[in-house]
């Protein structure tokens, strides 16, 4: 039975999350950058297309590409996310994992997987724009929704109530973690975004570069990078997460360790874990 398998502290936790992340760098990146690259390209197509034309006409069009993108960007997270959380179950419970197989496995999953991503993604953010507070609620409410509807098969609603259940009694540690992989995600933005808003420099020389469609391809790609390079860990830590208030709550490495004596005590009928 895998050492991760026994309640964790956050710093545990978080140590388990960078050393999955480093230990298989190439399997969580791929992962994530696969689906990522059709919204890059998107992105780059609609650079091209950019055309003059009357200001209300281009802010139309800007806002309708903006749009596209938002909601692509949310199906492509929401793939990708759910076949790192196949691959994290696999490489934490000492199971072989490969980016084939976790986007093979998501199959069965992309509809519901990318349906309850949009319904989470309306929600949270109507109660943050509602009085904030509620959508944060939300959005720990619910932080476990993508493992529980993966690995357990469970409908939309189901797998939001599930999250619900796991979480409670422990969104504060879920806080904490939100907040320390959005400051850095900011942050390795930043280090990759001061390049080239350095070399485009100040000014109304500055401004123009900005605007000119080169510029823009290379800061959509600067963001891209950086969204494959900090995206997985979140997922990482959120699989994590899942494993854990199910070894708490509900002794999940206990049913582990009893599933593989039963199969190891019967090869002929290997016992289903629901992970």
């Amino acid at each position: 039975m895998t050492t991760g398998l026994r309640p964790l502290t956050t710093g545990e936790l978080l140590d388990r999350t960078f050393a999955l992340y480093r230990s298989h760098f190439g399997l969580f990146v791929m992962i994530f950058a696969l689906p990522h690259l059709v919204v890059l390209a998107y992105q780059c197509l609609s650079i091209a297309l950019q055309s003059p034309g009357e200001p209300l006409a281009v802010a139309f069009r800007q806002i309708f590409w903006g749009l596209g993108a938002l909601f692509l960007t949310v199906v492509v997270a929401s793939i990708s996310q759910g076949a790192t959380v196949i691959a994290v179950s696999d490489v934490h419970l000492d199971r072989p994992a490969s980016v084939r197989d976790s986007f093979s496995r998501l199959k069965g999953h992309y509809l519901g997987v990318i349906g309850m991503s949009l319904l989470i993604q309306f929600a949270v953010g109507a109660g943050l724009i509602a009085l904030f507070v509620p959508g944060v609620l939300l959005a720990l409410m619910w932080s476990l929704s993508v493992p529980s509807k993966v690995l357990e098969n469970r409908g939309v609603t189901d797998a939001m109530s599930r999250s619900a259940d796991l979480s409670k009694g422990d969104r504060g540690r879920i806080f904490v973690i939100w907040l320390l992989f959005f400051v850095l995600s900011l942050g390795v933005g930043f280090l990759l975004q001061w390049p080239i808003e350095l070399l485009a420099g100040v000014g109304s020389r500055g401004a123009l570069l900005r605007t000119s469609p080169g510029w823009q391809v290379a800061s959509q790609g600067a963001t891209f990078i950086a969204e494959c390079l900090v995206g997985p860990l979140a997922t990482i830590a959120f699989s994590l997460v899942y494993y854990d208030e199910r070894v708490r709550k509900e002794a999940f490495d206990l049913q582990l360790m009893m599933s593989t004596l039963d199969a190891t005590a019967s090869p002929t009928s290997p016992a289903q874990v629901g992970a």
